[in-house]
């Protein structure tokens, strides 16, 4: 199978069966073998109903329903489970994202040999202060910590070599952050492509500004992750014992003074508390990293979701 194109969705009855007919179109024009893989976030409208009516239609529809909404990031980890393609697309399901793009995405993975290939959406049709402004600002912020250069990490239009979504794990909001998961992972050769963003057609946009914080907590985790996710002990043991023996040669200080001066004051010292705080906090933080280390050899898989049901797949 040449292309897989996962789209996770959430409440998007509307604009589903364009966007499949638009899809298949696309497919048969340019002869790819292909499957569509929708995931249905916990939809509460017919989403999952349309996709099932659709799915007699386009025997290569397939589908996945949460019990629940997990967000975004669940949907495609899914999603990257059961892809079989050897180019794999995600886009979202709000028509904004065109699948005339496929083919041009699926030549620079095959032909041009890139592991990664981002969505650019350089002119946008979005709200300028609730999401263009954010967006302009944590991608700013991730290119300078990540060093890919690449204008828009949410953008959901993404195309990939099968064997980079089987080798990350998506959790959180960690979905604005594949390429980075994917670097990490040590695949580097990353490219951009400009999109034509289209103005939403149906529905109301899924994004606020919570999401716009996670984005950023999300990034110093997988900053933090990406340094010691599997050495955790290098990052806290070493914090420990700078903060230890701070503690301790202060603590030392305050021995030498008091056999020099019998009558020297300890307790009536700011030292002596600085002491011992440094030296418990330096305790602390290398029991932390301790304590990760074991979690981190001993932990079960984290993405384990509710699937309530799932049309188009053999199992």
């Amino acid at each position: 199978m040449q292309i897989s194109v996962i789209i996770p969705l959430l409440n998007e009855a509307d604009s589903l069966p364009e966007l499949m007919q638009w899809i298949d179109r696309v497919m048969n024009t340019h002869n790819y073998t292909y499957e569509v893989i929708m995931v249905d976030d916990g939809s509460d409208d017919n989403s999952w109903d349309t996709i099932s009516n659709l799915r007699v239609q386009y025997p290569h529809l397939k589908g996945i329903k949460f019990q629940r909404n997990y967000g975004k990031s669940a949907a495609l980890n899914e999603g990257f489970k059961l892809a079989q393609g050897d180019v794999v697309v995600t886009m979202d399901a709000d028509l904004q994202d065109s699948p005339d793009e496929i083919p041009e995405f699926y030549e620079m993975i095959v032909q041009q040999g890139f592991h990664l290939v981002s969505g650019w959406k350089k002119k946008r049709y979005d709200n300028t202060f609730t999401k263009n402004i954010p967006s302009k600002i944590y991608n700013a912020v991730a290119r300078k910590s990540s060093g890919i250069v690449l204008h828009d990490f949410n953008c959901g239009i993404k195309a990939y070599q099968l064997k980079v979504i089987k080798s990350i794990e998506v959790f959180g909001e960690m979905h604005r952050y594949i390429p980075i998961l994917a670097k990490w992972a040590g695949f580097k050769k990353i490219g951009e492509k400009v999109v034509v963003h289209q103005a939403r057609k149906y529905g109301t946009t899924k994004f606020g500004w919570e999401r716009f914080v996670n984005g950023f907590l999300d990034l110093m985790t997988i900053q933090f992750l990406s340094k010691f996710g599997k050495k955790p002990m290098q990052f806290f043991g070493l914090v420990g014992t700078l903060f230890f023996l701070i503690g301790f040669v202060a603590f030392g200080n305050i021995i030498f003074e008091k056999m020099i001066d019998a009558n020297y004051s300890v307790t009536n010292k700011p030292t002596f508390f600085i002491a011992i705080t440094t030296m418990i906090i330096g305790v602390q933080l290398f029991l932390a990293g301790f304590i990760a280390e074991l979690v981190n050899r001993n932990a079960p898989d984290r993405n384990t979701y509710l699937v309530e049901e799932k049309i188009g797949f053999n199992s």
